[in-house]
């Protein structure tokens, strides 16, 4: 059985296909890589405590907007 190409599957179906082929080290590190080069995530330093969480409200708001119910989140 052949291998998908990876670098044509969207983020999505990577993600999907290694979950289902955890063994599949390539896979892996081609939705790693894929991850890096759309950088879709929002970067901030550690948080000292819950209320540094007010200073970041993009970071709110996406994770909020990602948990709402039937938007496919992960």
């Amino acid at each position: 059985m052949s291998k998908p190409n990876f670098h044509a599957m969207s983020q999505k179906e990577l993600h999907d296909y290694v979950l289902v082929h955890r063994e599949d080290q390539e896979a892996f590190y081609a939705y790693v890589d894929k991850l890096h080069v759309e950088s879709n995530w929002i970067e901030m330093p550690p948080l000292q405590s819950e209320q540094d969480l007010e200073n970041y409200p993009k970071f709110i708001e996406r994770i909020r907007s990602s948990s709402e119910p039937g938007d496919g989140a992960v």
